[in-house]
């Protein structure tokens, strides 16, 4: 086996934000030496990475020369340049996940259909190469109000995603290829992140539940247990082991899915990363996710994804109305309660519903987590100067 640890070896990442930053905790602990590549000079990883280079993650000479330095290339964001990485890995470089992977689930489209094709239950939709297909569709009464309008490409936290009720809302989408997707009724918003190392062994973190904020569409809690019925959560688990399976994944992937009315469970969309659904593992599980994935990359046994105890996960993001220079206001309060942990992620410029950090909450009682964790909401602020 290789040798990672206090070598030579270099990892390099495509992306140098909280999720680079987290997974660098874990790259320091092991004594990995990293290489991150990122666009913006003052990026969460750029002063605590052995090495930081500055450059844009969709242009392919800046990718491939980057892949060049390292000796195994992953990824802390699926939005990178993948001819670039299909060319490093033709010429033997291991990339995990795998180019392949990510060029299908970069693109919603693609990944809709890879769903379909591996008979992978999801919310039935329609594929449109532009914005006026879809507003024909509707016109010739092929598709129907409402529907969720998802762009194709680039979307994140919320952008590139909108419930369509109205004609004048379908007015208003952007142009470029998208999905309209049937609005499914749902119980619940669940995640389950597999682990799959190149050997193909594999560990599942227990089924979480999400609950969104209304207008921006993000991720406000992470409650782990999902508080769901134990075979709601083993069909969860056994679809997401399925996805991974199918995409012979090989990283940590995150599958978000729907629990809806009737039980069923129904996947909405993955992520091949670490992923906002698993940062309550940092405090709460045996090994977090961030270990987790450097195992999985390195194809090192997987460690024990149990958890110690009840958590939720509380994001913090910029406050409506706040911009410039950020200021976290009562800190000190929520540090006095016990059980919680904040994590602020190095970002100085705050923005309405950016993300700059979260807070654990860990609790032997899942639902005085719960009450903690609204506390902590409405005491901490996250605004400007």
């Amino acid at each position: 086996m290789k040798n990672y640890f206090s070598s030579d070896f270099k990892l390099g990442v495509l992306g140098g934000g909280q999720l680079g930053r987290m997974l660098l905790t874990e790259t320091q602990k092991f004594d990995i030496y990293t290489l991150i590549l990122d666009k913006n000079p003052e990026a969460p990883c750029a002063q605590i990475c052995n090495e930081f280079h500055q450059g844009d993650l969709f242009d392919f000479d800046t990718v491939y020369n980057f892949g060049k330095k390292v000796d195994l290339l992953t990824i802390e964001i699926e939005n990178v340049n993948i001819d670039a990485l299909e060319k490093l890995q033709a010429e033997g470089l291991t990339i995990y996940p795998k180019p392949a992977n990510l060029r299908i689930i970069q693109n919603k489209a693609r990944q809709k259909l890879f769903y379909k094709d591996h008979q992978i239950p999801t919310a039935d939709f329609s594929h449109y190469a532009f914005l006026e297909e879809l507003k024909h569709s509707y016109e010739n009464n092929i598709i129907e109000f409402p529907f969720v309008w998802k762009s194709a490409k680039f979307g994140y936290d919320g952008t590139g995603v909108k419930v369509v009720r109205t004609y004048e809302d379908l007015q208003s989408l952007p142009e470029g290829e998208c999905i309209a997707e049937k609005l499914i009724p749902f119980k619940n918003e669940l995640a389950v992140i597999v682990a799959r190392n190149s050997n193909g062994s594999v560990r599942t973190y227990p089924v979480v539940e999400m609950e969104f904020h209304p207008e921006a569409n993000q991720v406000e809690y992470v409650i782990c247990p999902a508080r769901i019925d134990s075979k709601v959560a083993e069909k969860a688990r056994e679809i997401a082991l399925k996805v991974a399976s199918d995409f012979d994944f090989v990283g940590l992937l995150a599958v978000e899915m729907f629990q809806t009315n009737d039980d069923q469970i129904i996947v909405n969309e993955v992520a091949p990363r670490t992923h906002n659904s698993g940062h309550y593992s940092i405090e709460t599980s045996y090994t977090n996710q961030f270990e987790q994935h450097v195992r999985s990359i390195l194809n090192l046994p997987l460690g024990n994804t149990e958890s110690k105890v009840a958590g939720i996960m509380v994001n913090l993001v910029g406050e409506e109305g706040y911009t410039g220079d950020v200021v976290y206001e009562n800190m000190t309060e929520i540090l006095k309660i016990d059980g919680v942990t904040p994590h602020i992620y190095g970002k100085k410029t705050t923005k309405p519903f950016r993300k700059m950090g979260h807070v654990t909450i860990v609790n032997k009682d899942i639902n005085e987590a719960r009450k903690i964790a609204q506390q902590v909401k409405e005491t901490i602020r996250v605004i400007s100067k």
